[in-house]
């Protein structure tokens, strides 16, 4: 089975969030299986800075855009395999063993740019027709490739009009006679809306600009086209799937996913456990397992408070957030929270995270006032969030909505136990504490429903209770660390989706 993975972003070439991470990571676990993966993304700056080389292919792509020929290029590198890798798995690949193929489309006048789709807060205002482009060129290049596709797998706005264009214009194109082109749902809060006469970019009918198909409110709305077109859509936690059917979190497009309910699916996001690791983690003072983690923990949390601040106390508990200041963090509960215990709770808290600038100045006098309990870094530090995951007791996730999330899976690996709020990924990933699933071992963390700072508060009193009984907390630490959330449980999901869109896209051929 060949699988192409299209998307706008990719660790390590270029990232803004979890998107990159999943289409840098689930590539590589797909190729541990029966699959042939290939990954194509444009071609920023930031490309060149991943250490991977990235060579000419001598394609060039001319993409019809509106009433103009763009022309662009087509490069290619490799991501390796780590070392455990299966390399029989690669089922018969022309490449070399040991790597995936990735396809970068090269057009400097959209990508070379120094953001991805924004420059200092602002979108750029062509990425619209960046994105079209984008689109247009990834099945272009299969077209000059000539590779014979089972699955187009696109993601997010950015690859939206790719399902369109392979029904309407590719479907007799050579090597994609049998594709079915799977959408993958990030977040659907970014829709890729633009103003009607956008749709003249797009190179397709007028008659498609209808509220069935490509039309949003006026719009011309990319992520609804890939929802109508795509032969199956999914999303990242089976909860968010149920939930953006529904109108407190489908966003306006919930009658378009009810709609295709019988083709929208829920697969969790994975970790990538050659990063996320405290066994392995370059990051930490000392490295552990799950059989030695109390002396592990205790020893990366007097490092962190040393670090932060902090007095040196293993027993008063310390709870992290490390995430966007956002309020669909639930950054305004913690701030509510944070102001009625701090006087009077012997704990201690560390924010780790940049955002809305009123959340920040808070955060900001708060830590000023009780410097020994609060410690705030308002940034981003990839070594300083592992160091905080070796080091806490409790991490904080009080989201109002998570499609997946990846910060709990990450506590679970590291003995940190989770607090969230039960919304999508946080509730199909943390199981709640309770009588019956201290009873049964299978206890992970502690979950909320109302979005309210008193729900929050009593979650989180219900885990500094159980904190104080060393026994309990044990327990819920090693089922947490024993769980398997890697990447590698999660492209098994999608191996095994792909089969079944295979599968019918095959019985539908038969019968024409």
């Amino acid at each position: 089975m060949q699988v192409v993975i299209a998307s706008s972003e990719a660790v390590p070439f270029a990232k803004t969030g979890g998107l990159a991470d999943v289409c840098g990571a689930l590539p590589l676990e797909l190729a541990r299986l029966e699959i042939t993966p290939y990954l194509i993304m444009p071609c920023y700056p930031q490309v060149y800075q991943s250490g991977i080389p990235i060579e000419q292919t001598g394609i060039t792509l001319e993409i019809p855009i509106g009433n103009k020929l763009v022309t662009g290029k087509l490069l290619l590198g490799h991501l390796p395999i780590p070392p455990l890798a299966d390399q029989a798995s690669f089922n018969g690949s022309d490449e070399p063993p040991g790597d995936v193929p990735v396809y970068f489309i090269e057009q400097a006048d959209y990508f070379g740019r120094k953001g991805l789709y924004q420059e200092a807060g602002e979108d750029y205002r062509d990425n619209c027709e960046r994105f079209v482009f984008f689109s247009r060129a990834v099945l272009e290049a299969l077209r000059k490739l000539r590779i014979p596709v089972d699955v187009l797998h696109c993601n997010d706005w950015q690859t939206g009009l790719i399902p369109a264009l392979l029904q309407i214009e590719y479907r007799g194109v050579p090597g994609l006679e049998r594709a079915v082109s799977l959408m993958t749902v990030h977040n659907l809060a970014y829709q890729g809306a633009f103003w009607h006469w956008d749709m003249v970019l797009t190179g397709l009918d007028w008659k498609y600009f209808n509220w069935q198909q490509m039309e949003f409110y006026g719009n011309l709305n990319l992520l609804k086209t890939g929802l109508v077109f795509a032969d199956a859509i999914s999303t990242v936690s089976p909860t968010y799937a149920r939930e953006i059917q529904t109108s407190a979190q489908g966003c306006g497009l919930e009658g378009v996913l009810q709609n295709r309910r019988e083709n929208l699916f829920g697969i969790l996001n994975g970790i990538d456990e050659s990063v996320w690791n405290p066994a392995t983690d370059r990051h930490l003072t000392t490295r552990y397992t799950v059989t030695n983690f109390e002396a592990g923990k205790a020893a990366n949390k007097a490092a962190l408070q040393r670090e932060l601040g902090l007095p040196t106390e293993p027993r008063v508990p310390l709870a992290a957030f490390v995430g966007r200041l956002a309020d669909q963090k639930g950054v305004d509960l913690l701030l509510e929270l944070l102001r009625l215990w701090l006087p009077h709770r012997e704990m201690q808290w560390v924010f780790l995270g940049t955002g809305d600038a009123r959340a920040q100045e808070q955060l900001r006098q708060l830590a000023g006032e009780y410097p020994h309990k609060l410690a705030v870094r308002l940034e981003f530090s990839d070594p300083l969030a592992h160091r905080i995951e070796a080091a806490a007791d409790i991490f904080l996730m009080p989201s109002r909505f998570e499609p997946c999330g990846l910060s709990q899976l990450y506590s679970l690996k590291y003995g940190t136990v989770p607090v969230v709020r039960s919304t999508g990924g946080l509730l199909d990933t943390i199981t709640d504490t309770t009588a019956a699933t201290l009873l049964d071992q299978t206890a992970t963390g502690y979950q909320f429903g109302d979005y309210h700072s008193l729900a929050l508060a009593s979650a989180l009193d219900r885990a500094l209770g159980h904190y104080a009984q060393p026994e309990i907390w044990r327990q819920i630490v090693t089922t947490g660390m024993r769980q398997d959330w890697s990447w590698g449980r999660s492209a098994r999901e999608y191996q095994q989706l792909y089969r079944r869109l295979c599968s019918r896209a095959q019985s539908r051929l038969q019968l024409q």
